[in-house]
This record gives structure tokens, C-alpha cells and sequence, in this order.
């Protein structure tokens, strides 16, 4: 009986129980489901993935409707621009265009374009490509692409490469109205893959001295360096001068193999370090084949990452005497971590150190990526471009292999400074040069006067053509009427740099970038220097000499 009773104690609170549980159930599901619970997102906060519960809360509650992979492009950037000012993320979108430019190829038409009053206007085609076999000329205004009309406000650098563009072997049908045609001539492309040569000139300044200009360090940079070593050694170079000026960098392998080519067995070239990343070191095999010619590399504040990590590598073993202003410096490792969706980031994983073992990354602070990027300009300002001593060393002294003093903290700071030259300078040469409008001319000049220049295969040709014709005189008009008023007295002053300026873009219309590079150099103040170094052998550093000791 007894029994019975607990039994029967033991069950009798269980339908009060059941209740309570129903109620309280009801409550929390009301608490959650109403919108405007604060607690709820005291939850988020505390949560370890409160970005993604931000965004599911957005996504489902609020007001409007959201475009989530809108916001997300705008989050990642803005995240990542509280590292470090070169933790980037680069879109779907922009993603293929950002590997093209390393990976040193693309499918495609094979053209270099511009866009003027809405139409797409031949500017080169490139060699033995498919345009060019084609039958499509630079000066083509391309109007029609697979029979759709394409002229306008549509016409844009996106839109137009979205067009050109595609796998090797897919045909697209391009109409062009051409000079001295009358209608529409037509033309179908198959398309191929296009070489983007990171080596974009290679030539002998004299009879003794070879000269290679790298634009960029992409995949092919070391066996596009191999072709140049070897054509200028069928012409006898004696010398070599390495142009890196505006060199961005890229691939930091890329740099590594092309010191290595310079340098003897078991020196080092470069190493990184990070929080995640142990020391790596990259040290010369030697096996280059040019270890002992004289060698002088040029560098400016646009040379920079890769263009750095050479540079210090000759700089610091003594290899090669470094020319110009100082780098950009930048001394941080990027890895490259794509996402599901065709989008990437580039996160900074690590720092790089020249031989000496300076760091050559100039200062920066988190977030503040506004200063970091007037960097250039302060340096002008202060004077820098325009005097040695004007020069900042942020960063401790440190030693080459020889006991030569460089500097870390701050870019490479050349063993010879040629200051920016300014002769000529005014303002009306500003204008015309920041307008652009002297880009445009040059485009209009190029295009109405390319069959007159169209037998000019060599750059002195047409360089000489071109200062008969008074370029200056007809830009000035040009000028005129579209907004920048003539005035004399300065456009006297800067004649010989507007005529520089003008007639380089005209020969790089008619020709290729090689052809400008010959142009611009030949009255080039750095060239000069280099030429100098190599005439008194001064190509290979010396060691300092010992302090006369007190007497």
C-alpha cells in the first residue's frame, strides 16, 4: 500500500511540469522571434562568428532587401585594411585581370586599346597574334563585336574586355571602320593565348653595354630574362644595366631566380619570417652564367617588393652598383588565398630580409592607409627627389658583405643619386601633362597621321620625322581649344619636355613599348650616370677605406 502511495507522490506533478515546460517553450520562442530583442544580440557578440551572425541577421530582418555579397566585397576590404596597407582582397571580377598580369599569358584578340568618344580605337596589335593574322590594323575603331553594335555609353574597359576576351580557340567577329574604307570591314578572330612579356625592352645602348628593362616580376620574368641574356650576347655586351625603375614587384621566386643568375655559389639572396612562417632562406646555386659581368641597376621611388628584394640582394653582396632615388619601400610577404566564388585575398604572412638582414619596409600604422599612400608625395615635398641629403633613414645601419653602411626602414637607398630633373618644369607642363591632354593629342596626332608614319620601323626614323613636324607648336593649339590656354613664356621654358613627352607617345602609338624606352633614354640623366660608372669601371662596389688613425 505504502508503495502505491510514493507511486502515485511521484506521478502527481507531472502534468504541472509538463505545463510549465509548454509555457516557458512558448516564451523563449516569442523572446526569439521578436526582432527587436536586444538580448539576442548580446548573444551575437559573445559568439565566436559574430560576422556571419551579423550578416544571417541582415540577410533575414532587415527592412529592406539586402544584396549580402554586395556588403561582403565592402567588409573585406575595410577589414583588412586594419593589417597592413598590402592585405588586400580583390573581387571576382578583378581576380583574372590580377593574375594576367602574372601569370604571363591570357586568352584573347591579342590588342592594346584605348577609348575615345565612346568607341574602342586600335592603339597595337600585337605581334603574331591573333588580330594581326587576322587582318585588324592599330588605328582600327572597332563598332561591331559578334554583330552586335558596340559604340556609346556601353563601351567600357570591362565591358570591352568582358567582349574580347575567351578560351583559346572561340571565335569572335569584330567590325571595324578604317581609314580610307568606306562602311564596315569585318574580320573573325580566333582567339589564342596572348604572352604578356614582363621584359618589356632589351637592346645595346653602345657598342659594349646591353640594356633590359623589367616592367614587372611575373611567371615567365626569369626565362624572359634568359632570351634577353642571350640576344645581347650574340650583340657582345660587355656590359649590363638592369632597369627596375616603376617596377611594382610580383613574384618573389621571380626575383630570387634572376639574382641568382648574378651571383656565386651559396649567397644569400633573400629570407622571410612571420609569426606562422620560420625563417626561409634563398641563396644562390651558382650556376649563372653572367656572375662576373660589370652590372648597374636602376631603381626609383616606384621600384618596389621584388624590384626590392634584387636590388638589396646585389646592394648587399657587393654584386652591382644601384642607381637613381631611393625605392618604395615595401618589405612585406603576400600569400595568395582564393575563395570559393572566384574572389581572393592577399594576407600578409610574413616580413622579407635583404642579405645585410634589414628589413626595408617603411613605417605605417594599422588603418591609416591614406598617409602611407601620400608617402611619395611628402618625400617630393621634403625635397627628397631633388637632394641625397634630404634622404630619411628611418631604420639602424647595417653592413654589406665589403662593410659598405646601407639602411633598412625605409626602401633602398642607391649607392649613386641622380636627382629628378626638373629643367623645364612649369606649370602650364602640369596641367597639360596631369589634363591629359597631351595623351589625347598624341592618340589624335597618331590617328590622323598614321599613314604618313607608317613606314618609320625604327624608333631614330621616326623620332626624327616627328621634330620636323612641330608637335609642340600643334599641341599648344590643340590645347588651346579644349581648355588650357596658351602662355608663352612657360611653354618656351619647358619646349624640349613637352616635346619629350609628346613625341615618345606618338612613337609608342606607331611602334611598342621598346621603341619609347629607346626614345626616353637616350637623353636620360640616370643612362648617363650608368654610362659613366661603366667608363671608369666602377661597377663593382668598392670596400670603404680604413680611417687614418690618430697621431
Amino acid at each position: 500500500m505504502r508503495k502505491k502511495m510514493k507511486k502515485e507522490n511521484k506521478y502527481r506533478f507531472m502534468p504541472l511540469l509538463m505545463a510549465l515546460c509548454v509555457v516557458l517553450g512558448i516564451m523563449i520562442g516569442s523572446f526569439y522571434a521578436n526582432p527587436f530583442s536586444g538580448n539576442r544580440l548580446t548573444i551575437v557578440n559573445n559568439g565566436s562568428s559574430r560576422l556571419n551572425n551579423l550578416l544571417r541577421i541582415i540577410d533575414d530582418q532587415y527592412v529592406d532587401k539586402v544584396n549580402i555579397d554586395s556588403l561582403v566585397d565592402k567588409a573585406i576590404p575595410t577589414i583588412l585594411s586594419e593589417l597592413d596597407p598590402h592585405s588586400v582582397y580583390i573581387s571576382a571580377k578583378d581576380a583574372q585581370a590580377a593574375a594576367d598580369d602574372l601569370n604571363g599569358s591570357f586568352s584573347g584578340v591579342g590588342i592594346e586599346f584605348v577609348i575615345r568618344q565612346d568607341t574602342i580605337r586600335v592603339q597595337n596589335v600585337i605581334k603574331n597574334g591573333p588580330a594581326e593574322k587576322a587582318g585588324i590594323i592599330a588605328g582600327d575603331k572597332i563598332v561591331y563585336v559578334d554583330g552586335k553594335k558596340f559604340v556609346g555609353k556601353q563601351v567600357t574597359n570591362e565591358e570591352a574586355m568582358r567582349r574580347l576576351k575567351g578560351p583559346s580557340g572561340s571565335k569572335v567577329k569584330i567590325g571595324v571602320r578604317r581609314y580610307g574604307k568606306k562602311g564596315v570591314v569585318s574580320f573573325t578572330v580566333t582567339r589564342a593565348e596572348i604572352p604578356t612579356k614582363t621584359i618589356t625592352a632589351t637592346y645595346m645602348l653602345d657598342d659594349n653595354t646591353g640594356y633590359i628593362k623589367v616592367k614587372n616580376f611575373g611567371e615567365k620574368t626569369y626565362p624572359e630574362l634568359l632570351v634577353a641574356l642571350a640576344n645581347l650576347q650574340q650583340q657582345g655586351f660587355k656590359n649590363l644595366i638592369i632597369d627596375l625603375r616603376d617596377n611594382p614587384g610580383g613574384y618573389l621566386q621571380s626575383a630570387v631566380q634572376m639574382a641568382n643568375e648574378f651571383l656565386p655559389a651559396k649567397r644569400l639572396i633573400v629570407y622571410t619570417q612571420g609569426r606562422k612562417s620560420p625563417r626561409q632562406d634563398y641563396t644562390s646555386d651558382g650556376h649563372g652564367a653572367y656572375q662576373n659581368i660589370p652590372l648597374v641597376v636602376l631603381i626609383n621611388e616606384g621600384s618596389a617588393s621584388a624590384s626590392e628584394i634584387f636590388t638589396g640582394a646585389m646592394q648587399d653582396n657587393d654584386r652591382a652598383m644601384v642607381i637613381g632615388r631611393r625605392s618604395f619601400g615595401k618589405g612585406l610577404v603576400q600569400q595568395q588565398i582564393p575563395f570559393s566564388d572566384g574572389s581572393l585575398i592577399r594576407l600578409t604572412i610574413a616580413r622579407y630580409y635583404t642579405p645585410s638582414g634589414r628589413c626595408i619596409q617603411k613605417p605605417y600604422v594599422d588603418g591609416d592607409d591614406q598617409n602611407y599612400a601620400q608617402d611619395l608625395l611628402e618625400r617630393y615635398e621634403h625635397g627628397e627627389y631633388f637632394s641625397r641629403d634630404s634622404i630619411k633613414h628611418t631604420g639602424p645601419a647595417y653592413h654589406t658583405k665589403i662593410g659598405r653602411i646601407v639602411y633598412g626602414g625605409g626602401g633602398i637607398t642607391p649607392d649613386i643619386f641622380v636627382p629628378e630633373d626638373t629643367t623645364g618644369m612649369t606649370s602650364y607642363y602640369k596641367e597639360a601633362a596631369m589634363s591629359g591632354l597631351i595623351l589625347q593629342f598624341a592618340f589624335t596626332y597618331t590617328d590622323n597621321n598614321r599613314q604618313k608614319m607608317k613606314d618609320f620601323k625604327q624608333m631614330l626614323q621616326l623620332a626624327d620625322y616627328l621634330k620636323k613636324q612641330n608637335t609642340v607648336g600643334q599641341f599648344v593649339n590643340y590645347a588651346d581649344k579644349n581648355g588650357l590656354q596658351r602662355r608663352n613664356l612657360l611653354i618656351k621654358k619647358s619646349h624640349k619636355l613637352l616635346e619629350r613627352y609628346i613625341n615618345g607617345r606618338i612613337i609608342y602609338n606607331m611602334l611598342d613599348e621598346q621603341a619609347l624606352d629607346e626614345y626616353l633614354n637616350d637623353d636620360d640623366p640616370v643612362i648617363r650616370t650608368a654610362m659613366r660608372v661603366f667608363a671608369h669601371n666602377e661597377a663593382f662596389p668598392k670596400k670603404p677605406g680604413k680611417k687614418a688613425g690618430k697621431r
